[in-house]
């Protein structure tokens, strides 16, 4: 056999390799962010609506708790979000900056406000 085609195979796998490793850095990272909203209590929310934004507020995205409060966004882009909560007429304070990393959930508790006391006046 020629010895200029001896060396073939060898680096072929080289470079199969290396365009391998290429290709794989050129994923798109994801996390999942997972969490729970409680009331000024500390107790569960069920069906409260959990919204997600870019730190950047680009690309909104939106959930429901569970029966126990809890949520999860999965398979989004590693970075920095803004998430917030809604249920019956109130909102969360936003959580700034949570940080989603590659193939890691990342847990936060969203809190709701205090429910403002309800003055009634009656007349006659």
């Amino acid at each position: 056999m020629d010895r200029r085609f001896a060396k073939l195979p060898a680096i072929f796998v080289v470079f199969m390799v290396l365009a391998f490793a290429a290709g794989s850095s050129a994923r798109v990272r994801n996390g999942t962010l997972a969490g729970v909203v409680v009331d000024a209590h500390g107790k569960p929310v069920p069906h409260a609506t959990v919204t997600i934004q870019t730190s950047f507020g680009d690309h909104p995205n939106a959930t429901h708790t569970d029966s126990q409060g809890r949520f999860r966004f999965v398979r989004f882009r590693t970075g920095q979000y803004d998430l917030q909560a809604y249920s019956k007429g109130s909102f969360s304070p936003w959580l700034k900056r949570i940080t989603i990393r590659s193939n890691r959930t990342t847990d936060v508790t969203l809190r709701m406000p205090p429910a403002p006391d309800v003055v009634v006046n009656v007349t006659r």
